[in-house]
């Protein structure tokens, strides 16, 4: 699995799971959403997010570019 789409996915579980925080828990969790959703927004400008270099670090994932070679 490429970081890409290792970050794809928790990405797409940690807007899941801030949607049911804020169903069932408190609706402030819904700030975590917009967290995410502004973080996606600013990676698609600069290609800089810190849960890829995490992802990176913590399962030695690599790059599309990477496994392409």
């Amino acid at each position: 699995m490429s970081v890409e789409r290792a970050l794809t996915a928790f990405a797409g579980f940690m807007i899941l799971l801030s949607v049911a925080l804020t169903v069932w828990v408190h609706p402030n969790f819904v700030w975590l959403t917009v967290f995410i959703g502004a973080n996606l927004f600013q990676q698609s400008f600069t290609g800089f997010c810190p849960a890829s270099i995490a992802l990176r670090k913590l399962f030695d994932l690599k790059t599309e570019r990477e496994l392409a070679k």
